[in-house]
C-alpha cells in the first residue's frame, strides 16, 4: 500500500468537499489519514491510521509508549465524547520505590533561550495508553477493518521515511535522550555516527513487527503476553516501577468534554482531570469578554495568559479530580471577575516550560464527523524496549505533570493536551489541537480566536505570530507590530523578541469547516506539519 500525497484531489473554490480533510504534524501522517478517507473510511478510521503512521515518522513525539486523548463529535446527533488513554501511575504490586531518574538538559536553540532539564530513564516510565486508545476508538466508531488501518504505518516502518528538516531538528536537540541507551543508539544513529539528519532514512523494522502484532492480536498484545513481559523487563532493568499488573489493568476512560461559550461560538475540549481544555476554554471566554478593551491585542493576550496561570495556581491541581471545577471556573461570575483582573494586571505565578513531545491530528470526513487526537511521550525517556521499536514515555519525570503529586498506582496523570472543536451557530467550524507542553494551550487559544473571532483562514491563523507568557517575561514571535511590543515593555514586561517561527510556540494542526461546507486544512510550519483536503 503506497502512501502518496499526489493521490489526493484538492477542491477548487466553491466546490463542496466529498471525502474530508486531515491536518497533522508530518506530511506522511496526514497522507496516511487521507488515504483511509479516500478508501471510504470515516474520520475516526483516518485518525487511527494517521496515529499509527505518526508512531513511525514522529517517533520522537509519540508511539506505542505514549498516552493521549481523542475528541469525537459524530454528525448524526450523538453527543461528543473524549477517549482518555493518557498514561497512568505505575507500581501495582511493587513495594520498593523506583530508582532515581537521569537528568538531561535540552534546549530549543536560538538567542536567549534557556536550557530545560528533563528527567528520563526507566523510573520515568508511566503506563502507556496509546494502543489501547486507538483500539477503543475503533470499536466505538470505526468502519474499516482494524488491520487495514495499520498498513500505512507498517509500510513506512519497513521501507523507511526520510527525516524532514523539522524532525531532524527534534532529533538533534533530543539526541541525549533518544540515544540514551544502546537500543536507542541502534535505532537513532545516522550514517555519520551522530543523530539522523534531514533527508536520511529512519527505518524501524522492529516497530513494524510490533504494529503487525497489534494488527493481528489487538492492543491487548501490548498489555498482556510476550510484548508486555518485554516492556516490563526493560523497565525493571533500570529500576522503574512499571509491572505486568499495571499493563494488564490499564483501561481507556470515556469522558464528557468540557464546554464553554465565547462570543457566538462554543468550544468543546478535554475535561478534568486534565487541565489544558479547561484553561483554553477559560482563556477564550476572557478574550471574548475583553473585546472592547482599549489595549492592543498583544497586551490583551498577555493578560489573559497571566489570568490562566493565576487560575492554575493554588489548589487547582487537586480540584481537577474533585468535580465541579469546570462549572465554577467557566461560570459567568468567574469570567466577569477574571475580566476585571485583566484590567488590573495583578502579578501571576511563573511556570517555566520546556520542549513538549506531543503531536496532534485533526480530521473531518465527508459526512461531517470530526476527530481531534493528541498524543505524547513527553520528551521521551530514552528507554527503547529491545527488539520492539517501542520508545517509552517519561511522564513521571515531567515536573509540570507530576509536581502536584502522582496519586496511587493506576491513577491517571493530568495533562495539558487539549484536542478541541470550535462550534459556530451552524455547527463545527474548526477541529484543532497542538503540541508544545505549556505553550500548547496558548497556541490553540490564539488559533481558535484567529479563525472564529477574527475571520482568518486556517493557514493564516496558524502562521500568524504567537505570544507566550512566563511570569513577567513575554516571548514574541517575529511579525508582531513593534508598537505592540513597546506597549508591553512600557507596562513592565520583559519582551523576548524571536526573529522567526520556532517550535517553542507549539505545533497546531487544524481543519476548518467553512460556512458553505468547504474544508481547509493546515499543519503548523513550525514543526513541519501538513494539511490535506480531498
Amino acid at each position: 500500500m503506497k502512501i502518496r500525497l499526489t493521490m489526493v484531489k484538492r477542491t477548487s473554490p466553491g466546490q463542496r468537499v466529498p471525502q474530508g480533510a486531515v491536518a497533522a504534524g508530518h506530511p506522511q501522517t496526514a497522507a496516511a489519514g487521507a488515504q483511509i478517507l479516500a478508501e471510504g473510511g470515516n474520520a475516526v478510521d483516518a485518525c487511527i491510521a494517521a496515529a499509527f503512521a505518526s508512531w513511525v515518522v514522529e517517533s520522537t513525539l509519540t508511539g506505542p509508549g505514549a498516552g493521549g486523548f481523542c475528541l469525537v463529535r459524530p454528525a448524526d446527533g450523538r453527543p461528543p465524547r473524549i477517549a482518555d488513554f493518557f498514561v497512568a501511575v505505575p507500581g501495582i504490586g511493587r513495594s520498593a520505590p523506583a530508582a532515581p531518574m537521569h537528568a538531561v538538559d535540552v534546549g530549543f536553540g536560538g538567542d536567549g533561550v534557556a536550557t530545560q532539564r528533563f528527567l528520563v530513564g526507566e523510573p520515568a516510565n508511566a503506563v502507556p495508553g496509546a494502543a489501547a486508545g486507538l483500539e477503543a476508538l475503533h470499536r466505538a466508531y470505526g468502519s474499516l477493518p482494524w488491520p487495514e488501518l495499520t498498513l500505512p504505518a507498517i509500510e513506512l516502518a519497513e521501507a523507511g521515511a526520510p527525516l524532514t528538516a523539522e524532525q531532524a531538528f527534534l532529533h538533534e536537540i533530543l539526541d541525549p535522550i533518544l540515544r540514551h541507551t544502546s537500543e536507542g543508539k541502534r535505532l537513532y544513529t545516522g550514517p555519520s555516527g551522530g543523530p539522523i539528519r534531514a533527508g536520511e532514512l529512519l527505518r524501524s523494522p522492529d516497530l513494524a513487527a510490533t504494529i503487525r502484532t497489534i494488527a493481528g492480536e489487538g492492543s491487548r498484545a501490548l498489555y498482556e503476553g510476550e510484548l508486555a513481559r518485554r516492556i516490563v523487563a526493560a523497565v525493571e532493568s533500570g529500576g522503574g516501577a512499571l509491572s505486568e499488573r499495571d499493563l494488564g489493568r490499564y483501561r481507556v476512560v470515556w469522558r464528557r468534554p468540557v464546554r464553554a461559550r465565547f462570543g457566538v461560538h462554543e468550544l468543546i475540549s478535554n475535561p478534568p482531570p486534565s487541565s489544558g481544555g479547561l484553561l483554553v476554554a477559560y482563556g477564550l471566554a476572557l478574550l471574548a469578554a475583553s473585546r472592547r478593551s482599549s489595549r492592543s491585542r498583544a497586551r490583551t493576550l498577555v493578560e489573559v495568559m497571566r489570568e490562566q496561570e493565576r487560575a492554575r495556581a493554588g489548589t487547582f491541581a487537586s480540584q481537577l479530580r474533585r468535580g465541579g471545577l469546570a462549572a465554577r471556573l467557566l461560570s459567568a461570575g468567574a469570567i466577569e471577575a477574571g475580566a476585571r483582573r485583566l484590567e488590573q494586571g495583578a502579578p501571576a505565578p511563573v511556570f517555566a516550560a520546556g520542549p513538549g513531545g506531543t503531536t496532534h491530528i485533526s480530521v473531518v470526513d465527508g459526512a461531517g464527523d470530526v476527530a481531534s487526537l493528541s498524543c505524547s511521550t513527553g520528551s521521551g525517556s530514552g528507554v527503547v524496549v529491545p527488539g520492539t521499536g517501542i520508545h517509552l514515555n517519561n511522564m513521571l519525570g515531567e515536573e509540570d505533570l507530576a509536581g502536584a503529586g502522582l496519586g496511587a498506582p493506576g491513577t491517571r496523570l493530568t495533562s495539558m493536551m487539549a484536542p478541541s472543536v470550535a462550534l459556530g451557530p451552524d455547527g463545527p467550524c474548526l477541529v484543532v489541537g497542538s503540541a508544545g507542553s505549556a505553550r500548547l494551550r496558548g497556541a490553540i487559544m490564539q488559533v481558535v480566536d484567529n479563525v472564529a473571532e477574527r475571520g482568518m483562514d486556517v493557514a493564516a491563523a496558524i502562521e500568524a505570530p504567537r505570544i507566550h507568557v512566563e511570569g513577567d517575561v513575554v516571548h514574541c514571535e517575529g511579525g508582531l507590530a513593534e508598537a505592540e511590543l513597546v506597549e508591553l515593555e512600557e507596562a513592565g514586561y520583559e519582551v523576548v523578541r524571536w526573529p522567526a517561527w520556532n517550535l517553542f510556540f507549539g505545533g497546531t494542526n487544524a481543519v476548518e469547516i467553512k460556512p458553505d461546507g468547504r474544508l481547509a486544512a493546515a499543519g503548523d510550519p513550525r514543526r513541519g506539519g501538513a494539511g490535506i483536503v480531498l
